[in-house]
């Protein structure tokens, strides 16, 4: 069997916004939740997960997103609201939504999904959802309390430029999971 590394891709966010989603969540945890909270410094939006990624398929994962990039333009995006999957009643997961460039994330995720399976990777059997995940919830633990904490916050506007994406490999351990870039891939500029 070869050997494999838990891998994804993702958009990094710049500092800033990360910044502020570690403010909101700051905000959220006086609520009591048993929730696992996203180290500010992981805060990102998969664009896709790989899981256990044979190694001798990285080069061609690495060669297959730059063309990808280098067939999309850099573009903005703009974090808005807080949301969470399933339902506020009874969260799973806590998350900010993409308000502008929503259709860009998309499309880019979709071009990268396709290629992707190409390569014997799944297709995900759900529509691409633009999240930056926060939290998971662990248990319904003062849930009441994180209701009304999510429906009194509202995030300010945050925006970056998108003209990077980033492939991890991620390694699993008792304090949480530690990112490694394997591959930076730049987007055209014009």
């Amino acid at each position: 069997m070869s050997e494999t590394l838990r891998t994804f891709i993702a958009l990094e966010l710049s500092p800033e916004i990360r910044q502020e989603l570690s403010k909101i969540q700051k905000e959220l945890k006086k609520s009591g939740a048993d929730a696992k909270w996203v180290k500010p410094e992981n805060i990102h939006l998969t664009l896709k997960f790989l899981g256990n990624t044979p190694v001798d398929k990285i080069p061609l994962i690495n060669n297959l997103l730059q063309e990808t990039a280098n067939q999309c333009k850099s573009f903005d995006i703009s974090i808005s609201d807080l949301g969470v999957f399933p339902r506020i009643e009874s969260p799973r997961v806590i998350w900010v939504d993409i308000n502008q460039g929503k259709e860009e994330l998309i499309k880019f995720a979709g071009e990268i999904e396709n290629k992707l399976s190409d390569l014997g990777f799944i297709k995900e059997d759900r529509p691409f959802q633009t999240h930056v995940t926060l939290a998971r919830i662990k248990s319904s633990l003062n849930r009441l309390n994180l209701a009304e904490k999510l429906k009194a916050i509202n995030p300010p506007p945050l925006s970056q430029r998108v003209d990077k994406i980033t492939f991890f490999k991620s390694t699993l351990t008792p304090q949480g999971p530690v990112y490694e870039i394997l591959k930076e891939i730049t987007l055209k500029t014009s």
